[in-house]
């Protein structure tokens, strides 16, 4: 969860950020969701984080079914 995604995303794509994603260097954004509210943000997290890996890679097919880096479009916006 992040208050800017933009930043967060060059946080990762920089190395600035330990954990998952530096340790198995995938900083494509494949998936990402808004919401107005903190509290419908942090819920909806605590949601994904017990998703099964099958779960998650359906989820990404179901929305970005060509696994395409979703940051240079939000960079335009």
């Amino acid at each position: 969860m992040t208050n800017n995604l933009l930043r967060r995303i060059q946080e990762h794509r920089e190395h600035k950020i330990g954990g998952f994603s530096k340790k198995y260097k995938c900083y494509k954004l494949v998936y990402f969701e808004s919401t107005k509210y903190v509290f419908n943000a942090i819920k909806k997290e605590k949601e994904l984080k017990h998703f099964l890996r099958k779960q998650k890679i359906e989820l990404i097919q179901r929305e970005n079914p060509q696994w395409k880096d979703l940051y240079p479009e939000l960079l335009k916006n």
